[in-house]
């Protein structure tokens, strides 16, 4: 089979497209047949080795993807049509994946936007419901709202009842994060101010940020007092930011970590009964990830570098078998 592979901790550059044995299948694995695959920034770090864990070299990088069901096995019927979440191993024409990060597809979302669905709408479900508990008729301020994980809390957010601001940087990224259900959108310079006005000097209930960076002091400041809660989901502004607890005493508000990845890995069932309770959604119709720009497998390391720039709208995917 085709695939990527990463043949050092150099970033984009570093991969390599080759011809590669097929992956063996162990036992409780489901053998796919790849046809799409999302590119995240997870990707990205672990080329550089940047991410929490780090595969040993070489490796096939590959967070999300979907295709079809080569064999029976592990609960799947040849013939299926799967979204999966290998972690490593979707840049490649075939993937095996663990059966309980393989999930099953309805009819009406076919495989393209299905490659855009796992990651990002897992993760922010996991945010919005299971740590910011989430209630119909709250305000959610959703930053970096016109990437991939921004994108899908806005859907969610909306979708769960929830008022959404979306915070952006350009007139493409305000016209996505309101195609994607965010009632008002504000820009990045100044946000507090406009916040403020928005909620009547209030707040917001809780914040999405999976920025970071300098941002994050004032999204802090813009929750309401009592009960807001920043939810932080990583850094793509390239910033660790520290916390002033004594903020946190004052306002009784509350920081809260989202590592979908790390949660699975002590509960592994955890993203299949996630994704079980996204399946009303799912089958609505409700849940359409923005996809903006797609690459032939042989352009993996661009499509990388294009996520890198940091100006991509909604979702980015490689071409692999469909």
């Amino acid at each position: 089979m085709q695939g990527v592979i990463v043949t050092a901790f150099e970033g984009p550059d570093a991969l390599v497209v080759r011809e590669l044995p097929e992956p063996e299948v162990q036992e409780g694995q489901v053998l796919i047949d790849v046809e799409w695959a999302g590119v995240v920034f997870p990707d990205l770090l672990q080329t550089r080795g940047e991410y929490q864990t780090r595969p040993e070299l070489p490796f096939v990088p590959g967070w999300e993807m979907s295709g079809t069901v080569r064999t029976d096995g592990a609960g799947f019927r040849a013939g299926d049509r799967v979204a999966a979440l290998p972690v490593t191993g979707g840049f490649a024409q075939t993937a095996a994946v663990d059966a309980s990060m393989v999930f099953p597809l309805p009819d009406n979302v076919d495989t393209r936007s299905g490659a855009a669905l796992p990651l990002n709408y897992l993760t922010a479900h996991f945010a919005l419901i299971h740590r910011g508990a989430l209630r119909p008729g709250e305000v959610v301020l959703v930053q970096g709202a016109a990437g991939g994980v921004g994108s899908a809390a806005c859907q969610l957010a909306a979708a769960y009842g929830a008022r959404v601001i979306a915070v952006v940087s350009t007139d493409e990224k305000a016209e996505l994060a309101r195609s994607v259900g965010a009632h008002e959108v504000v820009r990045v310079g100044g946000f507090l101010d406009k916040v403020r006005s928005l909620t009547d000097g209030r707040g917001v209930d809780v914040v999405v940020d999976p920025v970071g960076g300098d941002r994050f002091p004032d999204s802090l400041r813009a929750l309401r007092h009592g009960a807001g809660r920043l939810l932080v989901l990583g850094f793509a502004g390239r910033g660790i930011p520290m916390v002033k607890v004594n903020r946190l005493l004052m306002t009784n508000t509350s920081v809260l970590g989202v590592g979908m990845d790390e949660y699975w890995r002590q509960d592994p069932e955890a993203a299949r009964v996630y994704w079980h309770e996204l399946w009303p959604l799912l089958k609505s119709g409700r849940l359409d990830p923005p996809i903006s720009s797609v690459f032939p497998l042989e352009q993996a390391s661009a499509a990388l570098k294009h996520l890198d720039q940091r100006e991509v709208l909604g979702r980015t995917l490689l071409q692999i078998g469909a």
